[in-house]
């Protein structure tokens, strides 16, 4: 049967059905009256046992949540500010006037948020250049006129300057200043902060604070997030709660350096585990013992040797090398570590030591489209195709499919924004949904087929609905045919009630969870969830050369799609249900032991799943099925000569 003819049938009968990015909410089970007591089967979520909280107390935490993200919005376009205005004063000594001109009209032209910037000379010629003509209301250009002052008064000492965003009720604006380092000038701007508006409004949807679509009237169904049960350390990586070290050794810094016999002496006592003098810098020694704890160690030494200072052999502090591949790779992307906490939690760090992605693997985006000029995604965009208007680009109306294909692949080690989780490989974006954030099943699945014939082998899907669609399931059954990984969110609306096409089983479904490994408090969850990966505060791409920081299931699923994407890369022989399988199978284990309601498999493991996946071949627990598949493919060469 022919797509075309298909699709052309079957959008008369399905085009009313509406696949949203951001999942409606569904009561799917009854709430207690007033004055009753909760049964156990009420409070039981399938095998987690928590307390289910009110609406109200849901929608609290995802206004938290949304005040999160705008907070760590507001900070990214602070950073990426002041990067450029650095950039800008340390040519203030060697460039002119025109250079300098050029390069701020050059900035204001793909930055409309640098407002106005002011070259400041402590000659008093300062030079001025406009990026917006709005007019400015009386009070608010009083406000700019004080912290402009303000921002003078600092370059005149040398010093940079932010202010607080303003107006206090309605904020739009910060003004923000960086000096020369060669003199006494410098460059102010006046920043327009409408990023803030923006991501309001989108997560206002995007966590369901708002009836959406306008008309619906839906209720949260929700379940209470544990915040109160200790952290456990599941990766590699340090966090804010844990230091580690290594149990058997201790730092000890003597008074005075001790002499070749007392060293002899303490490495008879502890039963060292080497024989070879100790490693030191100056007066200070790293002892090894073969049997004797830290605690021990420190208690032997304070008795003994009354040293100046013992702490424990911090991992960090090791002066040994790590194999390479346990050696986690640092990108000198602005906002990579500050603010993307989620690739080094899922071991992404570690398995770029393995694979960094292939231009020869496409994602599809099926989305809102992509800004196709955002810098930090240059070159890594191919043609793409809009499906709402097929005579127009894929370009982005509404913010969500950049943020996504940033996750995925914005260019890494670039001294620009984020880090994307894929140095290598290309993005397909498809505009499949309008610029209200929704699409219908027909747009949705016309976008698919079209990845697919365009050469996809991932496709991204942060997008859903609770309806069943056999129009869309037949695409999605095309794509899998087609030896395509596709991967989907499963929702915002903390409910157990499968989306599609999340809940199709061709579909790789991603919930999210936070920075502490604990299941987000409005993902969707059910025995249909596969793998879990971060989607709280996710700093990533934004139209207009911007960076936001966003929540939901939808940030949560390109972090799994860049894996399928690393994969293929790593091993290009591996089919879709293998890699699929890998990820399911290399997970970090959260929750119950196994596949649970909650977390599915676990949190997916970047390096873990690179390093089954392979440099050469199959991995090894694939192997019949590799080689089942290899033999099918020799017969089949074999009959068709």
């Amino acid at each position: 049967m022919k797509w075309g003819r298909w699709v052309a049938i079957g959008v008369s009968g399905v085009a009313a059905i509406t696949v949203l990015t951001l999942l409606p909410q569904f009561n799917i089970s009854p709430q207690p009256q007033a004055g009753q007591q909760r049964t156990k089967q009420q409070i039981m979520q399938n095998t987690k046992q928590k307390e289910v909280p009110r609406p109200a107390e849901e929608k609290q935490l995802k206004q938290l949540m949304l005040r999160r993200d705008v907070t760590a919005t507001e900070r990214l376009a602070r950073l990426d500010a002041k990067r450029h205005l650095q950039a800008l004063a340390e040519g203030i000594k060697d460039s002119s006037l025109s250079k300098l001109s050029t390069d701020i009209r050059e900035l204001q032209k793909g930055h409309k948020q640098f407002r106005s910037i002011m070259l400041y000379s402590s000659t008093g010629k300062d030079k001025h250049f406009r990026g917006s003509n709005e007019r400015t209301a009386p009070d608010v250009q009083e406000q700019t006129n004080y912290y402009v002052a303000l921002a003078r008064k600092a370059l005149r000492k040398s010093e940079p300057y932010e202010s607080p965003v303003f107006p206090e009720k309605n904020p739009h604006f910060f003004v923000i200043a960086e000096p020369s380092r060669h003199n006494k000038d410098g460059i102010i701007a006046v920043m327009d902060t409408h990023i803030l508006r923006r991501v309001k409004e989108h997560q206002d949807k995007n966590l369901r604070l708002i009836p959406y679509p306008k008309e619906g009237k839906y209720k949260i169904e929700s379940v209470h997030t544990d915040t109160l049960k200790d952290l456990t350390v599941k990766t590699g990586h340090d966090n804010e709660k844990a230091s580690h070290f290594y149990e058997n050794e201790i730092v000890v810094t003597f008074k005075e350096p001790p002499s070749d016999q007392q060293l002899a002496q303490i490495q008879k006592d502890i039963k060292a585990k080497h024989t070879n003098k100790p490693r030191s810098i100056r007066n200070t020694y790293i002892f090894q013992s073969d049997s004797m704890s830290m605690d021990e160690l420190k208690k032997y030494f304070v008795q003994k040797w009354r040293p100046a200072f013992i702490e424990p052999h911090y991992l960090y502090m090791t002066n040994e090398t790590a194999p390479a591949a346990d050696s986690p790779e640092i990108p000198n992307d602005l906002l990579f570590s500050e603010y993307q906490w989620n690739l080094p939690i899922i071991e992404t760090n570690r398995g770029w030591k393995l694979s960094k992605g292939s231009n020869d693997v496409i994602v599809g985006v099926v989305d809102t489209g992509v800004d196709l000029y955002h810098p930090d995604l240059e070159g890594r965009l191919l043609k793409g195709y809009n499906v709402i208007d097929p005579d127009k680009d894929p370009t982005d109306d509404v913010g969500h499919g950049t943020h996504v294909a940033g996750i995925i692949s914005a260019n890494v080690n670039n001294n620009e924004g984020i880090a994307g989780m894929t140095w290598g490989g290309k993005i397909l974006p498809v505009k499949a949904l309008d610029q209200s954030g929704s699409g219908t099943t027909y747009s949705v699945a016309q976008g698919i087929i079209w990845a697919v014939d365009n050469g996809a082998k991932v496709i991204n899907m942060s997008l859903g609905n609770y309806a069943d669609a056999q129009f869309l399931h037949e695409a999605i059954k095309y794509a899998f045919d087609k030896d395509v990984v596709l991967v989907a969110a499963t929702g915002n609306d903390n409910t157990e009630r499968p989306g599609y096409p999340a809940a199709y089983p061709e579909v790789l479904s991603v919930s999210a969870t936070d920075n502490n490994l604990k299941k987000a408090s409005f993902s969707n969850y059910g025995d249909y969830v596969d793998v879990v990966a971060p989607g709280e505060s996710i700093a990533s791409t934004y139209p207009d050369n911007q960076y936001a920081a966003l929540s939901g299931t939808s940030m949560a699923s390109p972090h799994v799609a860049a894996l399928a994407a690393l994969i293929r890369s790593i091993n290009p022989d591996l089919k879709n249900t293998e890699v699929m399988d890998i990820i399911r199978s290399n997970v970090i284990d959260l929750g119950d032991p196994g596949h649970d309601n909650m977390y599915g498999y676990g949190q997916i493991d970047v390096f873990a799943a690179l390093e089954a996946a392979g440099a050469s071949g199959a991995p090894l627990q694939l192997w019949p099925q590799h080689i089942d598949q290899k033999l099918k493919r020799l017969l089949d060469d074999t009959l068709q000569r």
